[in-house]
């Protein structure tokens, strides 16, 4: 058994001996080099009551080359891609060390949930929406841990999941439902609406740098 494997069955007993974290590795069609970690969404965050998945690619070189990790699970933060699920995190990058084991590293996207770095971020436009209203980007996190992570949303996600368990495309964006409509009723499409209002960051204090005309303008394009 080469010193790789050995390295990694030994993390991934480790793990699952420890009960206490809930963090939990498992083995992707029996390759021990391709794994799927999950944890737990952090307490007094967005993401609390959210289980969250991570694919974890183990290099030829582990552990003197970083692992490779992306969420499978949709995540709304700055230093997560909301399309591809690509972390913005140090340790997976130049800060890696020999001696950082898988469960440390999943502990460390834990606690990134925790302690976004918009000025850092992997997202832009979330970025941009969580330093222009941090009430409404955890609005919107909330909303996107209910609908893909299984956390319980907040007190008006029932409202916003629609009928029949439907998601909101205008909750998802993190925008305000009276400005969609208020373009929507120029004759826009509302999935148009929707799309450039998120590109302009149409939120919070920022509605008032943006006057009508330069929406109407993009909508127009």
């Amino acid at each position: 058994m080469d010193a790789r494997l050995r390295r990694v069955n030994k993390e991934i007993a480790d793990c699952k001996n420890d009960k206490s974290s809930k963090i939990t590795i498992d083995l992707v069609d029996d390759n021990p080099f391709h794994l799927i970690g999950a944890f737990d969404g952090p307490e007094d965050t967005p993401y609390e009551g959210g289980r969250f998945q991570v694919d974890i690619v183990i290099p030829d070189n582990y552990p003197f080359q970083p692992v490779k990790m992306k969420f499978i699970t949709k995540v709304y933060h700055p230093n997560i891609s909301s399309a591809s699920g690509a972390i913005c995190l140090d340790i997976l990058k130049d800060a890696w060390s020999p001696v950082l084991t898988l469960k440390s590293t999943l502990i460390s996207l834990q606690s990134l949930l925790c302690s976004p770095e918009p000025r850092d971020p992997q997202d832009a436009e979330v970025a941009k929406h969580y330093m222009t209203s941090r009430s409404s980007f955890e609005d919107t996190a909330r909303y996107w841990t209910m609908v893909y992570a299984g956390g319980p949303g907040d007190k008006g996600s029932a409202g916003k999941a629609g009928r029949g368990g439907e998601r909101d495309e205008v909750a998802m964006a993190g925008l305000d439902k009276a400005h969609v409509a208020q373009f929507e009723a120029l004759g826009f499409e509302r999935a148009k609406v929707i799309d450039v209002l998120r590109r302009l960051n149409y939120r919070g204090a920022n509605v008032a740098n943006i006057n009508d005309d330069r929406v109407v303008e993009e909508l127009l394009k």
